[in-house]
């Protein structure tokens, strides 16, 4: 699937610490974000009814997937298999 860009409104500092965390796990800022959205995309089951933002899971959700990055634990998936 062709890909198109997203702009987003995010603090100059946590871009600087995105930027920094990207290079120290060998990856991009753009590719953290994408499997954050599928890693939320997978766990709501396809569910958008919901308003994310409101949602008490997404703010678990975000801090898990962090925890997990940081650790190494986190399982990659490609958009095939979460779009199949």
């Amino acid at each position: 699937m062709k890909k198109q860009k997203i702009n987003l409104t995010i603090d100059k500092d946590l871009i600087e610490f995105a930027k920094l965390y990207a290079k120290e796990q060998r990856t991009t800022v753009s590719e953290m974000a994408t499997q954050f959205f599928l890693n939320l995309k997978k766990a709501k089951n396809n569910d958008y009814t919901e308003i994310i933002i409101s949602d008490p899971d997404f703010n678990n959700l975000m801090l898990e997937t962090i925890k997990k990055i940081r650790t190494g634990k986190e399982k990659w998936y490609s958009y095939e298999e979460v779009f199949k």
